[in-house]
This record gives structure tokens, sequence and C-alpha cells, in this order.
């Protein structure tokens, strides 16, 4: 993978807040600067330099993984070799991850390094991760594609009688035998009353005829992930389920039809709310709209009420409307897109129906 371009967006951004140095340790910045997949380690990005701090687990892979960076080989601790190495880099001002770095940590890198004037920075290689490249958009295509084919397949295997986790299971083996390195997130399958809940923890509940159901999952290829959200009830539906459906669709539809790259993120999300709150169900759409999707399942950009700026062009994100009446049910739909300058492609190729037959 080349990093180069990655390295040299994150360069400028650095030179905008005067930083002779940055160290990223969060694990997906991380992969996304350099390409180094190991569970443990720190980069130290510099205006000329790019190093890797990794210990004996990784001596081997980094330099495969991530040739643009020089290894720094931890053989003691990561703080002993960092107090080694930054002196020598002839920087002052150092940046760090506040976001993820702990109090502990941060206070024994001062301690280590007095000297250094400490910066703490949050959202920079984040900032560059919201627009995907060609070879990003790849990877996140076949995710999508893999869990299309996994909720298809869990359609058309559902029957009452098996449980919550049965289906969720089904599903795990499904897309870990077709293509999927592993799960996106723990599989939401919430059935019957259990479907009012937006994150429902999956349960040993049998699923009825009749049930409403909402099976959020998403695969990851490649690092990639997807997200993927469909409702339906098995069997037979109300008319109130129907119209609540119908409302829920529409919303999305909405939504997909309006929404584009340099759009205000808070405008995006009244596109389906002002639907849903129109229709009768203002204060059953409790979340946001939707989220950014990439190497981490939820990251920038936010579309939702309380989101400021614009989407970025470029981007991935979900379009995901709901409406939950506690003790009854609710219905979601999600779909992930990418935004053009003037719309929205449409990745996710599931089927959208209200009612699947009860076999």
């Amino acid at each position: 993978m080349n990093t180069q371009p990655r390295l040299d967006k994150l360069r400028e951004l650095m030179g905008t807040q005067n930083l002779g140095a940055l160290l990223i340790s969060q694990p997906e910045n991380r992969r996304y600067i350099s390409g180094f997949t190991g569970s443990a380690g720190i980069l130290i990005v510099t205006t000329e330099q790019a190093l890797l701090a990794t210990d004996f687990r990784y001596y081997e892979q980094a330099p495969k993984q991530a040739p643009a960076f020089s290894l720094v080989k931890v053989s003691a601790s990561l703080v002993k070799t960092l107090a080694s190495e930054i002196p020598s880099l002839g920087v002052k001002r150092v940046g760090f991850e506040s976001h993820h770095v702990t109090v502990e940590t941060f206070e024994k890198w001062k301690e280590a390094l007095p000297d250094i004037e400490w910066v703490p920075t949050s959202g920079l290689v984040e900032k560059l991760r919201q627009v995907k490249d060609a070879a990003e958009l790849e990877a996140i295509k076949q995710a999508v594609r893999i869990a299309d084919e996994a909720m298809e397949h869990i359609m058309e295997w559902i029957r009452p009688g098996v449980t919550e986790k049965e289906i969720a299971w089904e599903l795990e083996v499904y897309m870990r035998t077709h293509g999927a390195e592993k799960l996106s997130f723990t599989t939401i399958v919430a059935s019957g009353p259990n479907s009012s809940m937006p994150h429902a923890v999956t349960s040993d509940r049998p699923v009825q005829e009749g049930d409403p159901l909402v099976i959020d999952m998403g695969a990851v290829y490649e690092g990639y992930c997807s997200d993927l959200t469909r409702s339906f009830c098995l069997g037979h539906a109300s008319e109130e389920y129907l119209h609540i459906w119908n409302t829920v669709l529409q919303a999305q539809l909405t939504a997909e039809q309006g929404i584009h790259g340099g759009m205000p993120a808070n405008e995006a999300d009244a596109l389906a709310r002002q639907l849903i709150d129109k229709a009768g169900y203002e204060g059953k759409f409790g979340h946001g709209l939707g989220h950014g999707v990439g190497l981490a399942i939820h990251e920038a950009p936010r579309v939702a009420q309380t989101a400021k700026g614009a989407l970025p062009t470029g981007s991935v994100v979900t379009i995901e409307p709901g409406i939950y009446l506690p003790g009854q049910g609710g219905v979601r739909l999600e779909d992930m897109v990418v935004l053009t300058e003037d719309g929205c492609r449409v990745l996710t190729r599931s089927p959208k129906v209200p009612v699947i037959k009860a076999r």
C-alpha cells in the first residue's frame, strides 16, 4: 500500500498547528497512515521522518506492511523507547492524540521527556479518513456485498421458532464463510417488542409469526466495514406496521435523493426527520440520520441534528432513519452511500420489503 500521499497531507495539517512531530497511537489512524495492522505500536511523524515503534511480535511484519516507515524496535518499554528516540529528532513541539492517550500514559511521557512541549490534538488523521480513495472504496464495496448477500440469505432462512441468537449466528457464519475477515460489530437481531430498542441486545427470544424484526449487521473486508439494517415482519404485518415501514422508507429515499457532498450535515438529517415528524412520529426518531463508515464502523462525518459543518464529497455515510414505539416495535432501514458533488451513489443492494414469508 502506498501511504505516501496520506503522509504528505498529514504533514500539511501538522504545519497548520506548528507541530515538529506527531505521535499516532489510535489503531485505525495508525493503520491508515502506515498500513501497519498490528495490535501495538506508535507512529512518530515529523516533516522529514516517519518511524514505527513496535515490539518483538511485529519486527518482521512491520517493514512489510509499512515500507515507508523506519522500524524502531521496542525492547524494554515504549516510554523508554520514546525517551531515546524523540530527542534525536530535533523537535520541541510534539502532538499526541488526546482522544486516545490515557492520562496515565501522558503523565509517563511528560516525566520521561520534560523538555518537550506536548500538544493535545484531535481529529487530524480522522479528517483525512473522511474522504475515501479508490482502494478504500473498493474494499468497502466488497464489505457491502458480503453483508447484502448475508441479509438475502437470512431472509430466506428465517422461520418461526428460531431465536434471535440463532439468527445472529447464522449471519456470522455466512459472512465469515463468504469473505468477511470478521464482523463490523456485534450483530443486532431484535424481534417483537425488542425491535423498539435501536441497539437492542440479541436474546434467546424465539421469533414468532407476525413479529416485526430489525436486523443490523456488517462485515469487514481488508479492514473496511459495512453497515446494513433491514426491518420486516415474519408472515404478515398489521396496517400500523405497514404505515410505519413505508414512512421510514420514504424518509430514507427522500434523504438519499437530497443529500450531496458539501451539504450541511444537519440539513441532510432534516431531509428525513421532517418527513417522519410530519407523519405524526415526532420524537420517535431519536438518533441521527447516519455516520461515516470506513476502517471504523462509526467515524466522521456525522449526519445528525447536532452535527456541525459540511459533509465532504467522497465520504461514505449511512442513511438510516427509524421509528421506534416502546413496547410495540420499531423499523429502521439503513443503506451506505458515497457522497458526490451533486448527490450520492447508493452502495447497498439488499432488498427492502415489509414482510417475508413464514416458512
